[in-house]
């Protein structure tokens, strides 16, 4: 494409920018009952302007944006009607800026053309969720989750450190990030479809990112509100259905062979584990009781932190116990690292089979001392987090899942 085409596309795209906000703001203009400071012409013109000064350079730019500023400072001044924002000013500002990109880049600036036009027309459902339907509680959890994420993450160093060089800081704060998460997806499922509900379908879709944390989460959950014991319960137990469709995806990538000799075992396991989980469920259904969730935080900060620190805890007992035993053997070596994780251990072994090193019948074992192991350190979380009631419950259901995978081992 010469540079003639190019700078047609630039110009047009920048055109179609003016039209779409300058059209979302027309009819803002017209429902508002006012003149408004800036239609769909304006817009257009702007645009253009923001795409023919930056041809000439960035001093044009910068001169085309001060004149607009100035223009839209005195019919500011000038509007006595009232207090009415500044999101047309500030938008008309934007619309300058990406006229100017889309000669750089078109494709960009008409995503964030679309994105700005989306965030403008919708003002009315922005406004009734923020002041109607999110509280206060939930907003200073969504800051704290955002803090965690944007600040704290970026200056956390990316490598092993400590003991053992058991801990990285950044994996773990990933972590409680994920936790947070967590909680705050389960919050926002309790709020739209009840706890009965919201909390198994969380449960099951957060075990796709971490079951380990999520049935931490879930016992934060059951101890502090009781009366969702037992849909936290079938939350935690049905995580590990994602579990056993994770195992099966990972050695299906890995080696073929591994999933044959572990597909009966996965399935007996994966079954029990909908099963006992959506026994819990229905038990769930039975009650009554309205769900008590307004005006309740998102997820708790000092839990988050503390299901970090014990996960952490795992990961250093799980490295001092391999320094000091070494690689022994395979199957203790993939039981002291599935006390952490599953599926690392799981795609070693099956790694293995696939180069020939071991026989592909001797994988089965290993990576059921791993799933066995990463199942012990979810009842120890289920112990710490939720309490009695609450592991008691989840360490039968951890039970029964663990012996039908051991039974579907034995069956095949």
């Amino acid at each position: 494409m010469n540079a003639l085409a190019i700078a047609w596309t630039g110009y047009a795209t920048a055109l179609g920018i003016g039209l779409l906000i300058g059209a979302e703001r027309e009819r803002r203009k017209g429902s508002d009952g006012g003149p408004g400071v800036a239609g769909i012409r304006t817009f257009a013109v702007v645009a253009l302007l923001g795409a023919a000064s930056i041809s000439f350079g960035m001093l044009q730019l910068a001169m085309a944006m001060a004149a607009v500023t100035t223009f839209l400072a005195i019919a500011y001044a000038r509007d006595t009607a009232g207090d009415r924002g500044l999101t047309t000013e500030i938008s008309l500002l934007l619309c300058l800026l990406l006229g100017a990109i889309a000669m750089r880049e078109p494709p960009m600036a008409a995503a964030l053309a679309v994105a700005v036009t989306v965030l403008l027309a919708a003002r009315e459902s922005i406004h009734h969720f923020v002041r109607g339907v999110l509280t206060k509680a939930e907003l200073d959890n969504l800051l704290v989750l955002a803090a965690a994420t944007l600040m704290v993450l970026p200056l956390l160093p990316d490598r092993a450190v400590g003991p053992f060089d058991a801990i990285n800081p950044r994996s773990l704060w990933l972590i409680v990030i994920l936790i947070m998460s967590i909680g705050a997806a389960a919050h926002a499922l309790l709020r739209i479809v009840g706890s009965r509900i919201g909390l198994p379908l969380a449960g099951l879709l957060s075990g796709f990112v971490s079951s380990l944390a999520t049935v931490g989460v879930m016992g934060t959950r059951a101890r502090s509100q009781p009366e969702q014991t037992g849909s936290a319960t079938a939350a935690a137990v049905l995580s590990t259905v994602a579990t056993f469709v994770q195992m099966a995806a990972v050695l299906a990538v890995t080696h073929l062979g591994t999933l044959r000799v572990l597909a009966v075992p996965l399935i007996c396991g994966g079954t029990g584990a909908a099963l006992y989980g959506a026994l819990w469920t229905w038990k769930s259904l039975q009650r009554s009781s309205p769900d008590p969730i307004e005006g309740r935080v998102a997820f708790s900060v000092r839990n988050s932190l503390l299901l970090g620190l014990t996960i952490a805890t795992v990961q250093l007992v799980s490295a001092a116990m391999r320094a000091k035993l070494g690689e022994r053997g395979l199957d203790m070596a993939a039981g002291i690292a599935g006390l952490a994780d599953t599926h690392a251990p799981a795609i070693s072994v099956a790694s293995l089979a696939a180069t020939g090193t071991i026989d592909t019948a001797a994988t089965a074992v290993p990576i059921l001392i791993a799933l066995s192991a990463n199942t012990l350190s979810k009842a120890v979380l289920a112990g710490v987090s939720g309490g009695r009631r609450y592991a008691r419950s989840v360490v039968l259901g951890l039970a029964v899942v663990l012996a039908a995978t051991w039974l579907g081992w034995w069956l095949g």
